[in-house]
């Protein structure tokens, strides 16, 4: 068996991109597991370029028995954020443009999740707004 994750994309604009994620765990919780693909994301509809890094620009959530680490991909991975467990919270990034990607070597622009302390009827819901950057 395997969590029933789910990911929506709710918008995918010019500037921004807001998606829902969420899990129903049923003990086996996500590793590093890719939730924005910035190669799937819209290109610029002026310039036509891809879209080659997102920063984070507010998340909403509820985590219920487990934490998420919220991870900027790269050979090895950065933490972006921690969202704790049984807990719920609006964070807003806006007001400075965003927690900006610094992932180094081998950055690919995604962002991964990782599940901490799952156990089986724990679940999250997520809401992230990324500020989506070109070239």
């Amino acid at each position: 068996m395997a969590d029933a994750v789910a990911t929506q994309t709710i918008s995918d604009g010019a500037q921004f991109a807001t998606f829902k994620f969420t899990n129903a765990s049923d003990g086996t919780g996500e590793s590093a597991v890719k939730k924005i693909d910035v190669s799937a994301l819209g290109v610029n509809p002026v310039t036509k370029q891809s879209c080659s890094s997102v920063s984070i620009y507010g998340i909403w959530y509820s985590t219920i028995g487990m934490s998420v680490k919220i991870d900027f991909d790269a050979s090895t991975n950065v933490l972006a954020w921690n969202l704790i467990a049984d807990y719920s919270d609006n964070l807003d990034f806006s007001g400075f443009s965003g927690i900006p990607n610094n992932a180094g070597s081998g950055v690919t622009g995604d962002i991964d999740f990782t599940t901490v302390g799952h156990s089986s009827g724990d679940s999250y819901t997520i809401v992230m707004k990324v500020l989506k950057h070109y070239g």
